[in-house]
């Protein structure tokens, strides 16, 4: 068993969605001065590699803290995307197996391979049928490699992937890193299981996680 870190780190001045609060990290206390260390963390609950909650867009639904746990681990169900052009669609003809209830279902778009650049949101996007029909298929945990399952550089955000997926009391797992490797490790016959754990912030929209697959290779 190998663990694989999915995880982008978390920095000064590291890329966040535009709008978004910037991320700080400055010591608080110092040994030298205080006798020991104590970062202090400036940073949205959308920075980095993190999880939406359904109440990210609407006060009506489940905030962060009030979601089962099982939310946020799972057998992986991966979906190879990589084919789909930048601003492109990614659509149902691409699952090409059923995940079963209780999967995560990991987009694999490549992207990660262009954070920090101009491009990077110019990403591919979860079509609004193949979020219906994750649902309709019982899944209830979604992630990307990209800094959103909907299109970032829309003038209208309508986001409507992540409404279908919300309104189901889905969670959804944005800025993956490295997705590519467990395609690698899937070919090769192992078994692979995600944790996307997020800080236990309370009333939250979503988190900062440490997304990790656990990888039991033959």
């Amino acid at each position: 068993m190998r663990l694989i870190d999915l995880t982008q780190p978390i920095h000064t001045g590291m890329p966040v969605f535009p709008g978004d609060p910037e991320v700080l990290l400055e010591p608080a206390l110092r040994v030298a001065d205080d006798g020991v260390n104590v970062l202090r963390v400036h940073l949205g609950s959308q920075s980095g590699t993190h999880v939406d909650a359904p109440a990210h867009l609407d006060d009506r639904l489940p905030t962060l803290d009030e979601l089962p746990l099982e939310r946020f681990i799972g057998p992986a169900h991966l979906v190879d995307a990589r084919s789909v052009p930048a601003r492109g669609a990614i659509g149902v003809e691409l699952f090409d197996l059923d995940p079963v209830p209780g999967a995560v279902v990991l987009i694999v778009t490549g992207w990660s391979t262009r954070w920090g650049t101009a491009g990077y949101l110019g990403h591919p996007s979860l079509h609004p049928d193949a979020a219906q029909w994750l649902v309709d298929k019982g899944i209830r945990t979604v992630g990307i490699d990209a800094p959103s399952i909907d299109p970032s550089e829309a003038d209208d955000l309508a986001l409507p992937a992540h409404r279908i997926l919300c309104g189901a009391h889905a969670v959804i797992a944005e800025n993956l890193t490295g997705l590519d490797r467990l395609l690698t490790a899937r070919t090769a016959g192992a078994a692979i299981e995600i944790s996307l754990f997020p800080l236990r912030l309370s009333g939250a929209d979503g988190a900062p996680i440490r997304a990790v697959a656990r990888v039991a290779d033959r």
